[in-house]
This record gives C-alpha cells, structure tokens and sequence, in this order.
C-alpha cells in the first residue's frame, strides 16, 4: 500500500515494486520487488482468509512466474496453530491447480517451517515447538515431492545454514538459527539451475536473504 511503503528509493535504482498488504495495516504483507516488468501480476490467491492478510503475490514473465509468499507462524498459540495448519491445506491445493496453467513456479519466501534437523540448531530440543512440529515437516516433504526442488540444498547438504535468528541471547553471533525461508522451484526448471546461496552476512532484520540465481 503507497501509505505503508515508500517506493521511491527503488524506483530511483530502476525497480518497480508490486505490494499485497493485509487489510489490518502494518500486520503482513508480501511483495516483488522487479527490473524486469512482468507480464501480469496476480495479488492474493482467491481465498479471502489468506488474501485478508496479504500472504500471496505472484509475477509471471516469460518462461516462469515468480511468488512470494510468508507464511502463518503458529507460536502465539493454538489459534494461530489450527490457522496455520489450514493455510498449508488451502495453499498446497492452491498450488495444485495453478501448476496446471503454469508449470514453471519459483515459491520464495518465510515457509515458517523448518523441514529437517539440519534446518535447526537444536532439533531435540524444538521438537514440539511450531515451525518444527511433525506435521509441519510432513508437509513440507509431501508439498517438495508434489514436484519441487529446495534449491539450496542442491549443492549445499551442511548443517548451520540459517536464515532466522531470534533478537534474544546474542543468537545470531552464536549462529543459533533457524532455516525457515526457501526458494522452492518446479523441477522443470532444474535445468536452469545455477546456483543458489544464504547471504547470513546481510543484517537487515532478524531474517537475511537467499539468493537463487538461473540460466
């Protein structure tokens, strides 16, 4: 929204920028950020629950659609938890049906699960903790199977490879992270793929970025 973010200084260094906030002002939002103007840009899903908190924005170019997508986090309480939980229904059968029109899907941004132990600096520990519960990890293998590639753990299988650190405890000197945000492409676009990076060396908040570069 143009009262909720400045757009200028991006557009100064030739970027335009496409936003999807939620209704309730300053809670979440998403947005692409893009030198190359897309074909279309689609804002929300369709589902009001999800567009109400502005979670969903895609960019189709040529070739592929790009989307940027955060999210709920479940760690306020069960409330958010059963809303979580129905978001990852709602979004994988989302997916489902748009990968019949669009194949070529690049998935960017806050999953708020961390798939595997590697993905967590103390897995036992978190083990009932949301965003490493169960069946937040079964759905993350069965969404990746679906036809999907984590593209850094093509060339990087290293565990401490984080992407969140909370504010508290000096955790991110310490490296006690989280890897939570992931760029997930359709494997037919494997072939395109070059390489893909964790910029943990970035501090602009308590996430950094991943890079994903194709051919």
């Amino acid at each position: 929204m143009p009262d909720q973010f400045d757009n200028t200084l991006f557009n100064n260094l030739g970027f335009e920028c496409y936003i999807h906030s939620a209704t309730k002002k300053g809670y979440s939002g998403v947005a692409i950020i893009s030198k190359i103007k897309p074909k279309h840009i689609e804002y929300g899903c369709g589902i009001e629950e999800i567009d109400f908190e502005g979670r969903i924005i895609r960019a189709d170019y040529d070739g592929f659609s790009v989307m940027s997508v955060y999210f709920p986090s479940g760690s306020s309480g069960d409330i958010r938890q059963d809303f979580k939980f129905k978001f990852l229904d709602l979004f994988e059968n989302y997916i489902a049906n748009l990968k019949k029109d669009i194949p070529n899907l690049v998935i960017c941004g806050d999953y708020n699960i961390c798939h595997k132990s590697i993905d967590i600096h103390n897995p036992v520990r978190n083990k009932n903790t949301s965003g490493f519960l169960p069946e937040e990890r079964d759905w993350m293998t069965k969404f990746i199977d679906s036809g999907f590639v984590d593209v850094f753990r093509i060339d990087n299988k290293n565990p401490h490879n984080y992407t969140w650190w909370s504010y508290r405890a000096n955790a991110r000197v310490k490296n006690l992270g989280w890897r939570i945000d992931y760029i997930l492409i359709s494997d037919k676009l494997l072939s395109k793929y070059k390489r893909s990076v964790i910029l943990s060396k970035a501090v602009h908040s308590d996430h950094c970025p991943v890079l994903l570069e194709l051919a």
